[in-house]
């Protein structure tokens, strides 16, 4: 089932407590989630959880996925320019045709990520053979 706007506003915003050391914070648990098409433009999901996530055609420019695991997460067509993904965990995810101009994947774990069409500096296109 597709997360409402409204429920994911809520989980970012007690995210961004968690991360604060608030005490009424909680890190995202958005693992299984079906966030296809979601705006997550300028997101701080630092540490969070997005495992098998679907996130096509999400945009997630600006994004800050720090140590982020997104191990199988569906990114197809995701928007992730100048997205941080320094140590995030992407092993497996289906990064097809995603754009990632000017993100930042230092450290980032693409073990077995399919960059299929991807985009990943402006004119650089992944072509799998």
């Amino acid at each position: 089932m597709k997360m409402t706007p409204t429920e994911l506003a809520a989980i970012l915003v007690s995210h961004r407590k968690w991360l604060a050391d608030e005490p009424s914070g909680a890190r995202a648990d958005l693992a299984l989630a079906n966030l296809a098409g979601a705006n997550l433009t300028d997101a701080d999901l630092t540490d969070a959880n997005l495992t098998l996530a679907i996130l096509a055609d999400a945009n997630l420019t600006g994004a800050i996925l720090t140590d982020a695991n997104l191990t199988g997460a569906n990114l197809t067509g995701a928007i992730l320019t100048d997205a941080i993904l320094t140590d995030a965990n992407l092993a497996g995810a289906n990064l097809t045709d995603a754009i990632l101009t000017d993100a930042n994947l230092t450290g980032a774990i693409l073990t077995d990520a399919n960059l299929t069409g991807a985009t990943i500096w402006p004119g650089w296109k992944i072509v799998k053979k």
